[in-house]
């Protein structure tokens, strides 16, 4: 069954963070198209496949990493919640879940 996929607060906060990033490193934004256009896919599969990440310990949310990105989730009944997207190379102490 395909899910709707809800992006929170702050996993929009973060994917526009991390797209600034590389837009502010290289110099352009080919890069950040690119990246960007991969986590959609990932997270568009998650639609479908909604198990495909690992559950977390003592938690309702799910993990599905891509290369250096951590997508956190959580299911619920007709929708997948986007909670967060991490570069895992970032400090862990720096991740807070609300």
């Amino acid at each position: 069954m395909v899910k709707r996929i809800v992006w929170s607060a702050n996993a929009l906060s973060d994917r526009i963070q991390i797209l600034d990033f590389w837009y502010q490193r290289i110099g352009n934004k080919n890069y950040s198209r690119k990246l960007d256009n991969t986590l959609k896919a990932v997270i568009k599969h998650l639609a479908h496949f909604p198990e495909m990440g690992r559950k977390l310990d003592n938690r309702n949310e799910r993990i599905l990493v891509k290369d250096a990105y951590q997508i956190f989730y959580s299911i619920a009944e007709n929708e997948i919640h986007i909670v967060h997207i991490w570069d895992s190379r970032r400090n862990p102490d720096d991740l807070k879940f609300e």
